[in-house]
């Protein structure tokens, strides 16, 4: 029976690895020679050409990253890695809830470590080459330091808290654990920009002026609750622009990079957050919050139905089960369902970028929004051909010429 589970574990993590590797090789051929004529009022020759080369550079180092990763956690499995680490670790305590925190703390450690180089080839070498990146070295490892430190403490109160449901409610613990991490998602929803983001990032009020009232204005048009209107220095680290809601409920605060701010004319950014302000009157966020807790409580459900199975624990190499084995082994047997899960909400998601970009255009204007995205996606040198298996297993949201296609067909309705 371990050797099955053993065969199956490698069979997934084989059958994952291609099916990745051939979406990417697809979606690196959706790139055509000449600017197709769909794109020719976007792109140059030239910023073609480099968006090209640039898809080619990141998708070789994403290629090797993904290959050595594949190439570790085979070797792992199959050589007894895990057995190795969980041996390391109770040589020094027989308590769970330390060998469970040794165990992953190693495995996520050495994870990052051995991941590492490869990390500052891509930001100082490829990002730096077309121009996005704007990080130091000092910035780099600290951040790095910094993500340690958070993981460490988040993730491990949150797994201690995991264990001790396990050890004193077993057959209920999946409910328990399923009530913890749904707080925990609130939590993080609605104090994220207010307690994370100023760990890495400077944030300041967006100043009086002509900016701060267009959004001001647009908020009490369509009786948005607009809080705050934040302004994060992105280009600490990068060229490259975003924007994003955050809070629940009665209170929301708007992020803006300083360099979408930058690039952006007034309308475009009104535009933007027009999309964004869709999404809250149409609930998307309140769905998604929904939808991924119904999918979190089957999760821990099946996990609960497999967790003290001790075949999970033998396949890995130990002899003795052990409950952090068990979440190994269930992560990787359960993933083929979290992958359909996972198409289920990108769809579902699509749905809703179009359906917040229907509310801006008919709210405030289809024109400056479409003029918006396609000013992110040239300037980040984005793929906007993108072959649709690698759309329908990847994207979050439509292909651009897709939104404006039908942006146009509501601004034809009207």
């Amino acid at each position: 029976m371990a050797s099955t589970i053993l065969y199956i574990i490698i069979g997934v993590l084989t059958v994952e690895f291609l099916v990745e590797r051939i979406l990417e090789y697809l979606n690196d051929k959706s790139w055509s020679e000449k600017v197709p004529e769909s794109l020719q009022d976007l792109y140059t020759e030239e910023k073609y050409q480099k968006a090209r080369q640039y898809a080619q550079e990141t998708g070789k180092l994403s290629w090797i990253s993904s290959s050595i990763s594949f190439v570790v956690t085979i070797s792992m499995f199959l050589l007894g890695g895990f057995a190795w680490v969980d041996g390391l670790v109770s040589g020094f305590t027989s308590n769970p809830y330390w060998q469970a925190l040794g165990f992953f703390g190693v495995i996520l450690l050495a994870s990052d470590l051995l991941g590492t180089p490869l990390s500052l080839y891509g930001t100082f070498v490829i990002e730096e080459k077309y121009g996005f990146n704007k990080m130091s070295i000092k910035t780099f490892f600290i951040d790095k330091v910094k993500g340690w430190i958070l993981g460490a403490i988040v993730g491990g109160l949150l797994l201690c808290a995991f264990i001790w449901f396990y050890e004193s409610f077993r057959e209920l613990f999946w409910l328990y654990a399923w009530g913890m991490f749904m707080i925990f998602t609130l939590l993080i929803t609605m104090f994220y920009t207010n307690l994370i983001v100023p760990l890495f990032n400077k944030l300041v009020p967006l100043e009086k002026g002509a900016l701060r009232e267009a959004i001001e204005a647009y908020a009490d048009s369509v009786k948005f609750p607009l809080k705050n209107i934040m302004v994060v220095d992105g280009s600490k680290r990068s060229t490259k622009a975003n924007a994003y809601f955050s809070g629940l409920g009665s209170a929301k605060n708007i992020v803006l990079y300083d360099t979408l701010i930058e690039k952006h004319t007034n309308e475009e950014l009104v535009a933007v957050l027009a999309h964004e302000v869709g999404h809250y009157k149409k609930k998307h966020t309140l769905q998604n919050i929904v939808l991924s807790s119904v999918i979190m409580l089957a999760t821990l459900y099946v996990l609960h139905l497999f967790i003290d199975t001790p075949e999970f624990s033998y396949a890995l190499g130990v002899g003795t089960p052990k409950l952090h084995l068990s979440l190994i082994a269930f992560s990787i047997l359960y993933s083929p369902l979290s992958t359909i899960t996972g198409l289920f909400m990108n769809k579902l998601s699509r749905k809703n970028e179009y359906e917040a970009d229907a509310y801006a255009t008919t709210t405030f204007s289809g024109k400056h929004l479409i003029e918006a995205l396609k000013k992110l996606s040239v300037d980040h040198l984005s793929n906007l051909t993108p072959h649709p298996a690698y759309v329908f297993f990847n994207y979050s949201h439509p292909t651009l010429i897709q939104r404006s296609e039908a942006v146009d067909k509501i601004k034809k309705r009207e």
